[in-house]
């Protein structure tokens, strides 16, 4: 039988022990239901991250998500700073301090009313664009920034009647013939072909690659890697709308 001072001490043990007898469940519960979060940019947060989270959230119901918006530059450096987990960025990164995953193909094509001139027959350059007012993104996003360089190198002059923040409220714009905007194809969904004529536009511009920003070094954790798996699958099983694994799509736009 324990003594007084054996009994005092087990009473104060036991819990300590039982609480180390629980502590790898615990830890284990609390790898599993670890917060992701993640950095994506205006065009990629209502589109592909939007349909990515859903799939998530349905398959892993108890790990929040949480998400940050910003231009590709604030992605990357929310990366960086270790203010998220990853970011899914438009445009491949080759800085050393950055591992890029390429998941789709990033690719821009014009956005007009429907019966706009520019639908009638193939474009040829660049030039045929500026003829008509735009209604773009705002400074500093990635297809703006791009699209202005272009312009530019070939010694284009155009006029930006709109800056929105909105792809869908620039496509609103667009429909009521304002303008004519250029845009990510992953921003057009079927029931926008019936106010919009949509062309591809990758013989005119670049068809960059998008993918997930992390750290390297960084172990991310089961919720996370669980995340960009998700990403990846809804990607291949053609869930996510208006991006390609491979090769470039090319729509045709309806008019009237």
């Amino acid at each position: 039988q324990l003594t007084a001072t054996g009994t005092a001490l087990a009473t104060l043990a036991t819990p300590l022990v039982e609480g180390i007898d629980a502590l790898s469940g615990l830890a284990a519960r609390a790898e599993r239901e670890a917060p992701v979060s993640v950095a994506a940019t205006y065009d990629i947060i209502p589109h592909v991250l939007l349909q990515a989270v859903k799939a998530f959230q349905s398959a892993y119901p108890h790990v929040p998500v949480r998400i940050r918006s910003g231009h590709r530059d604030d992605a990357l450096r929310m990366v960086r700073d270790r203010e998220v987990d990853m970011g899914v960025v438009p445009g491949p990164e080759r800085a050393q301090d950055l591992d890029f995953q390429g998941l789709f193909r990033y690719e821009r094509v014009l956005i007009t009313p429907l019966g706009h001139p520019l639908l009638q027959k193939p474009l040829e350059s660049l030039a045929e664009l500026v003829q008509y007012p735009l209604i773009l993104m705002e400074r500093r996003t990635y297809t703006r920034s791009m699209l202005e360089e272009e312009f530019q190198r070939r010694g284009l002059t155009y006029e930006v009647i709109m800056e929105l923040d909105s792809m869908d409220m620039i496509k609103r714009y667009v429909a009521l013939g304002m303008g004519i905007s250029v845009g990510p194809r992953l921003a057009i969904e079927p029931e926008d072909l019936k106010e919009l004529g949509v062309v591809d536009l990758g013989h005119l511009l670049p068809v960059d690659q998008a993918g997930v920003i992390t750290l390297p070094g960084r172990t991310l954790s089961a919720p996370a890697r669980s995340f960009i798996a998700t990403l990846r699958e809804a990607l291949a099983s053609g869930a996510l709308r208006g991006v390609a694994l491979t090769g470039p799509r090319v729509d045709t736009p309806s008019a009237s």
